[in-house]
């Protein structure tokens, strides 16, 4: 399997390589992400800052603090199609987290867990070999 995985935004103005595997790849179900990804849930891959390339000039961002811990969330975005393409957190320094739908290849990834499942659907079946924290 290659250690190299690309991927970007919708309209092509955004792209990013990745090296190496993640430190986490995992599906968060809280109301924030739900909210932002217009889904169930949302597919994060954190790696270390050094491990992620970005190109492209139309990456904007959202600040969003968390009504539970105050701490930010940053949401990078492409400006022209809108598309996710990265987040930073506070809690986290020095960690990109890539939404997973936004490689070119999104099955290369293995979830690890499953986290803020307070917040999930009820329909939602959680396999039984990954991890599942009610919290993060």
């Amino acid at each position: 399997m290659s250690s190299t995985h690309e991927g970007g935004c919708v309209c092509g103005a955004i792209r990013y390589r990745v090296s190496g595997q993640p430190a986490i790849a995992q599906a968060c179900h809280c109301t924030f992400c739900q909210r932002r990804t217009g889904s169930a849930f949302a597919l994060v891959v954190a790696f270390k800052e050094d491990q992620v390339e970005m190109t492209g000039t139309t990456i904007t961002q959202y600040e969003h603090r968390s009504d539970e811990s105050s701490r930010w969330l940053r949401s990078h975005f492409c400006s022209q199609c809108g598309t996710s393409v990265m987040i930073t957190l506070e809690k986290n320094p020095g960690v990109r987290v890539i939404p997973g739908g936004t490689f070119d290849d999104p099955g290369w990834f293995k979830l690890g867990r499953h986290i803020w499942t307070r917040s999930a659907h009820d329909w939602i079946a959680f396999p039984p070999d990954v991890e599942v924290r009610e919290k993060a």
